[in-house]
């Protein structure tokens, strides 16, 4: 087996750390796995016997790699680690859609998609530049929600817009033009919710796109942390 490098972008595989995450990869997307690293410290514990057992009945190769598991996690505690093909999934045209335009905090990414898989929404469109949504980081924060979701990424909003325009569009912006409760009230499926870049929010373009919407708060704040507005967000959308 050739050796594995330390993540980076242009890899054509990543690593899944931690023991959930891992787990999670080889139940929603074992046709993914390449490999299952273990810690030699782990060994006796529950969860890893689990991985290693699971390992063996779908045919996953599983090795003891201590320092690959450090290099990887950053920690010296990472007893597990799924190896993974990368492989986006095509996003369902039926379906709400929850679109990242040039989101680049990797916790920020991986808490919305844990929030998304959450409230029931499976179709993540990333907008680019953006955070690497496979970077073990990504992975890690997301709690392998990643491999329960379809995630696509464009190059910009059009090429995502021309391929999905049926949608109606709900930009979350500080000065939309709408309440969001008022706008999930009457929203329409399937819907496209869009969420801006932590610092700067959606470009004042999006104001020409679908109904651009608010979150009510109180004046004592500029603005939401991204991850915590996206919740908010799916969220009213959600229960209507």
């Amino acid at each position: 087996m050739p050796a594995l490098e330390a993540y980076k972008r242009e890899l054509d595989y990543s690593y899944a750390p931690g023991l959930f995450p891992s787990l999670e990869a080889m139940t929603k997307r074992p046709e993914l796995m390449r490999r299952l690293l273990v810690s030699s410290r782990g060994q006796d514990s529950e969860g890893v016997k689990k991985l290693i057992a699971l390992a063996e009945e779908k045919h996953i190769r599983v090795e003891i790699a201590d320092k690959a598991l450090s290099r990887i996690s950053g920690k010296d505690n990472c007893f597990a680690a799924a190896v993974f093909e990368k492989r986006p999934l095509p996003l369902d045209g039926a379906c709400d859609h929850i679109v990242l335009h040039h989101i680049s905090d990797q916790g920020n990414l991986g808490t919305i998609l844990r929030t998304a898989l959450g409230f029931g929404y499976h179709d993540i469109a990333i907008i680019r530049p953006a955070a690497d949504v496979y970077d073990p980081k990504v992975v890690r924060a997301s709690m392998g929600a990643l491999f329960s979701l379809r995630v696509s990424e464009y190059g910009d909003f059009s090429a995502y817009w021309q391929e999905f325009a049926p949608h109606a569009a709900y930009p979350f912006m500080l000065d939309g033009s709408v309440q969001m409760d008022d706008a999930a009230k009457d929203a329409s499926h399937p819907c496209a919710l869009i969420f801006g870049n932590e610092g700067s929010g959606l470009p004042p373009e999006f104001q020409q796109v679908g109904q651009p919407v608010r979150i009510p708060s109180s004046d004592e704040v500029d603005s939401l942390n991204l991850a915590i507005a996206a919740a908010i967000g799916m969220y009213a959308f959600r229960k209507r």
